[in-house]
């Protein structure tokens, strides 16, 4: 009789063999499928309404987290014959379990959904990318809102991400499609303020949005005003905005949007000189202006002064070296990266180096010998870069960007340092507040604000000694 024996430490390799079966595993499985069709041998049924579904409790502990969490630490479903699975589609429950047999799922158009949010219920991430995955290689402007919108409630960020590049690099054929046009004004006044829309004019936004409010116009008409104060009129044409938007009966019919369409004088740029305020550039309801006027305190009257040499609205505007510059802005068109000064003893305006970057709505600040902008937007994306001008060799040098992208930031110097406060990061309004070191080349961020702004206005008051 032979007699088991623990490993000999000194038996020769020639005389230990390792046998296997490779596909012994997947085998198991398939078999174990079969015994499963025959219905022997199962001790556990699933219910979603009025269809059951049996199966082996050891093949769904091993293939499906959400079930081996149930049956390893008994839960009280353990010991139960029948579950009720709620909410779920009958067809997914049923094509899950039979992935978690034989490792094969077919993922169509009509399933797709249902399959993840099965996936997403019985946490089987494999399959939840896989679905996600089958959507992305599938998005059209047709279909972009709605799978955007199923995504953001399944919490796929990939997906998210990809539908809402997509809504915005298609955004003109998006604007014509039903899901669009069935769009909650919420959605369609986020969606029309972006920077990050894809077109070649800032009409095809105007126009998507009044085709929005005439879809259903008696409940969406009261809409209107606020929808269009959210487009950019000052970057449409002027031929645009006169033919077409102040000819609209829509917008003629519409008292708030009449004041739109006249404007405010806004986006323009503030500083102070010589004891005088300067206001320059900015929009007047129909186009960017280049006039210039200057405010004294001391007579308590306005005088227009020399105008720049472009229209520029939202541009940088500061006070470097006794002179007023003005940075970058836009003139309805086209976004700028060029640089002009205007001096008060000749008034009359010079221009310098171009920045490296093409911006508006950004900060601007001197400090010290030099000029500082940062921040704003390009046409195309909200910008962290930072930029420094050195006037003895008419030259713009990069300096290290930003923590955060922010348009509509407000830029002050104090104690030498640079402080970027507020600002817009494409998503929200931000209350963060970084500042500059010049010495270490550094942006670190402070105390934040109380409240989320973009397009503060930040100024320095001098603390008296008492």
């Amino acid at each position: 009789m032979l007699e088991a024996a623990g490993p000999d430490p000194e038996l020769d390799p020639e005389d230990l063999v390792h046998f296997s079966v490779g596909d012994l595993p997947s085998r198991g499985y398939g078999v174990m499928g079969e015994i499963r069709r025959q219905g022997k041998l199962c001790d556990v049924t699933l219910k979603v309404g009025d269809h059951k579904f049996s199966a082996h409790r050891i093949v769904l502990a091993a293939s499906i987290p959400y079930f081996h969490a149930m049956f390893t630490n008994d839960m009280m479903e353990c010991k139960q014959d029948e579950i009720v699975m709620q909410g779920m589609d009958p067809s997914a429950l049923e094509a899950l379990i039979n992935f978690a047999y034989n490792g094969h799922l077919a993922i169509d158009q009509q399933n797709v959904q249902s399959l993840l949010m099965g996936a997403s219920f019985l946490q089987l991430q494999n399959i939840k990318d896989a679905c996600c995955s089958f959507l992305k290689e599938r998005l059209h402007p047709k279909n972009c809102l709605g799978v955007r919108q199923f995504a953001e409630t399944m919490m796929c960020a990939v997906l998210y991400d990809a539908a809402n590049s997509f809504v915005h690099q298609h955004f003109v054929e998006v604007s014509m499609s039903e899901e669009f046009l069935a769009l909650p004004y919420e959605d369609v006044l986020e969606l029309t303020s972006r920077d990050e829309l894809h077109v070649k004019l800032e009409e095809q936004v105007y126009e998507a949005a009044l085709s929005w409010v005439r879809y259903d116009l008696e409940q969406r008409e009261a809409c209107l005003p606020d929808l269009l104060s959210r487009i950019r009129l000052p970057l449409c044409r002027p031929q645009f905005l006169t033919d077409r938007v102040q000819q609209d009966d829509l917008i003629r019919s519409c008292h708030k949007c009449r004041w739109t369409r006249r404007g405010d004088g806004g986006a323009m740029g503030t500083v102070v000189l010589d004891g005088q305020i300067y206001v320059c550039g900015g929009y007047d309801g129909t186009s960017s202006l280049n006039s210039v006027e200057a405010y004294s305190p001391e007579t308590d009257k306005w005088t227009v002064v020399t105008p720049m040499s472009s229209n520029r609205s939202a541009a940088g505007v500061t006070v470097f070296e006794g002179r007023i510059f003005v940075s970058g802005g836009h003139d309805g068109l086209q976004i700028f990266n060029s640089v002009e000064y205007y001096n008060p003893h000749t008034a009359s305006w010079h221009s310098v180096a171009s920045m490296a970057n093409k911006r508006c709505r950004h900060g601007a600040a001197s400090l010290g010998s030099k000029l500082f902008t940062c921040g704003g937007y390009d046409g195309s994306a909200f910008l962290s870069v930072a930029e420094v001008y050195n006037s003895a060799s008419d030259q713009w040098y990069l300096l290290v960007p930003m923590n955060t992208r922010r348009s509509r930031v407000s830029l002050v110097a104090t104690c030498g340092r640079l402080y970027a406060v507020g600002g817009y990061d494409g998503q929200s309004n931000l209350s963060s507040v970084e500042v500059y070191n010049p010495e270490s080349n550094r942006w670190t961020f402070v105390a934040p604000m109380v409240c989320h702004e973009g397009g503060v206005g930040v100024g320095c008051v001098p603390l008296m000694a008492i």
